[in-house]
């Protein structure tokens, strides 16, 4: 096996580097006291073509370039003393810059790629837990619905564009959510007037959990109803409705805050309809749902069920979005944590002696492990993001389906992951990690929220387990016969090996599913859910790794390509560690694979330690974000990072 060795020169400043990177890849002219006219630009650095890759390559400015500029501003830094009021108004007066930002909020809502990337920047900084909650709200469920549902051609949306009006989304009940599509509000068509009357028949329909409260200014719904006409059930859309002026709330509108819920302060409500009535343009149509001039309801689709998982189409988008801003917290929880790692002093084995506590494999090998899992994570979400953009952009309904299953299993997988690396990161970091300044404590109660939103993990992955026992077919390449350890330095035959397991779960579970009572349905899932989600959680790392080797090599040059080559073994080591015993059994692995197993996982992370500052300077932070947090900043933490004055 060959391991790295740290790079003869690292760069003396990372953002004077990432400066060189930028320059070097768009050509914008020579950094200060470089090349002259007709000299070769400066090559990337390794951090640099790493970057490259994490980033979208030559769309990397489109996508990224406005956000990080943004979140690099002044006003993003942590601001201490905010109470949940204010740092709610706060994330209103941030959506706003947002907006700015974007130029055109129709273009932004309708590019993935682009709204993807805002959560992926907005989930670092301080409090963005609620910027990403109401830039998701708005720019995704609210206004795309309007745009998806012909809103471009038909509505004045300049007031949700200029965000005079900001939008929300009203779809899951108190007594209805995991099964939305059972909710019960009511918009009854009135054959006098031909509009709607929109209702809320008990408290049970009260819609949970949405920011309908007055602050952030006046607000606008789509809200999710069944539509009644001339006392028929035609399934549930979407309904245009204001919620408030400048003078509170509108008659008829009932808004109830709810109790602080910890991580992403926001103005959460329940909210309540006492027969409010609606113009008859309210009504989102489109081929799966519309009335004609005399009140008749036409629909391309007869299952009540597909017409409401039509009008909720924006809820896939919603999982990419959740995905993008989980990746990016744990991307900048890691960077704080290596960075202090470098930092902190601990006793060394000699008398007198300071050491770095990243010195210690039993504290680098815990981040290196959570960094090869970002870097999966990270590639994941652009292949799944590339491909649900290549879906929008040419519709394929024999497609459609799996992409949108495809969305679900990494949302599951990447917020689940970004979990577990935050709180790994402040683990890391000791009691200084505790404190908000430092931007770690926040990450995971924020990241339980993206686990819930657009689709519990657990549930989309259920559904995805049932689809993908009898429509999904594993790979099926022959395995070399199992021979000693070296075998398992080989990346590609890491991964065969994985897609094995993926073929194990996947048997058993269909096993299982055979052995089931056949008159109990629920029982003779039961018997095989277990191992279907298995199967699940190991197609998502699957699909993880693929994406991963296959920008290793795209990789620009050697040294990026080995470095991730070995970042990528590192992270399917990990991947098969919890395979070990059934691969054994099945003849995949020999006994002595298994038994070097952990001397193999070893040895990568011993020539991977001295590539950890590189392989966070890839994920491109803002200087200006990473100096204003004392954990990652340069020279000794000190009491004047946290003290505010008194009084």
């Amino acid at each position: 096996m060959t391991l790295l060795t740290p790079q003869a020169s690292l760069p003396s400043s990372p953002e004077a580097d990432r400066r060189r990177t930028r320059r070097a890849f768009r050509h914008d002219g020579p950094p200060a006291g470089g090349h002259g006219p007709g000299d070769d630009p400066p090559a990337p650095t390794v951090a640099g073509q790493l970057a490259e890759l994490l980033f979208d390559g030559d769309d990397r400015e489109r996508i990224h370039g406005p956000w990080r500029d943004l979140i690099a501003k002044e006003t993003f830094r942590h601001r201490p003393g905010l109470g949940p009021e204010e740092r709610t108004a706060q994330a209103y007066d941030w959506l706003r810059l947002v907006n700015d930002t974007a130029g055109s909020a129709e273009r932004l809502a309708d590019d993935p790629e682009l709204l993807a990337g805002l959560h992926e920047w907005a989930a670092v900084v301080d409090g963005g837990g609620g910027l990403c909650t109401v830039a998701s709200i708005h720019y995704n469920l609210f206004l795309g619905s309007l745009l998806d549902h012909g809103g471009a051609g038909g509505r004045d949306l300049s007031d949700f564009t200029a965000l005079r009006r900001t939008g929300t989304f009203l779809c899951t009940e108190l007594d209805h959510g995991n099964d939305a599509s059972a909710l019960e509000t009511t918009a009854e068509l009135d054959p006098v007037t031909g509009g709607f009357v929109l209702h809320t028949p008990h408290p049970g329909a009260q819609k949970f959990m949405p920011n309908t409260s007055t602050t952030g200014g006046p607000k606008s719904a789509v809200v999710a109803a069944r539509l009644l006409v001339d006392g028929r059930d035609e399934g549930v859309f979407l309904f245009l409705t204001p919620l408030s002026d400048d003078d509170g709330l509108l008659p008829g509108v009932r808004v109830r805050r709810l109790p602080l819920r910890a991580g992403a302060p926001l103005d959460h409500c329940l909210t309540a309809f006492e027969r409010v009535l609606l113009p008859r343009t309210a009504l989102l149509e489109s081929a799966h749902g519309r009335l004609d001039a005399e009140g008749r309801f036409h629909s391309s689709l007869g299952n009540r069920r597909k017409r409401f998982l039509q009008s909720i189409g924006r809820v896939t988008m919603g999982k990419l979005c959740m995905s993008g801003a989980a990746v990016g917290a744990a991307r900048a929880a890691l960077a704080v944590a290596v960075r202090y790692g470098d930092r902190r002093r601990v006793g060394g084995p000699r008398a007198g002696e300071r050491v770095p506590v990243n010195t210690h494999r039993s504290h680098h090998g815990r981040l290196l492990q959570a960094l090869a899992t970002a870097y999966a994570m990270t590639f994941l979400h652009r292949s799944v993001l590339a491909r649900w953009s290549a879906q929008r952009a040419h519709p394929d309904a024999g497609q459609r389906a799996e992409a949108e299953r495809l969305v679900a299993v990494a949302k599951g997988w990447i917020t689940w992951q970004a979990r577990d690396i935050t709180v790994e990161c402040r683990e890391r970091c000791g009691a200084q990690g505790l404190f908000a300044a430092n931007g770690l404590s926040e990450f995971p109660q924020y990241i339980e929220g993206t686990i819930t939103a657009e689709g519990d993990n657990l549930v989309i992955w259920v559904k995805a387990a049932a689809e993908m026992l009898f429509e999904h077919q594993p790979s099926d390449r022959e395995l070399a016969s199992p021979g000693g350890a070296e075998q398992l330095t080989d990346v590609r035959h890491l991964r065969e090996l994985l897609a094995r397991a993926e073929s194990l779960w996947q048997d058993r579970a269909r096993a299982q599913l055979r052995r089931g009572p056949s008159g109990n349905p629920v029982e003779r899932w039961n018997s095989a859910s277990s191992a279907a989600l298995e199967m699940v959680s190991v197609h998502a790392r699957l699909r993880a790794a693929d994406a991963f080797l296959d920008a290793a090599e795209r990789a620009a040059g050697t040294e990026a390509r080995e470095l991730l080559r070995a970042l990528c073994r590192l992270f399917l080591l990990q991947q098969l560690r919890e395979h070990s015993g059934d691969l054994l059994a099945e003849g995949h692995l020999s006994a002595e694979q298994v038994r070097g197993l952990p001397q193999l996982l070893d040895d990568v992370l011993r020539g991977l330690a001295p590539h950890m500052t590189e392989l966070v300077d890839a994920f491109d932070l803002p200087a200006a974000y990473l100096d204003g947090i004392p954990l990652a900043g340069s020279g000794r933490v000190s009491l004047a990072d946290y003290s505010t004055p008194a009084g």
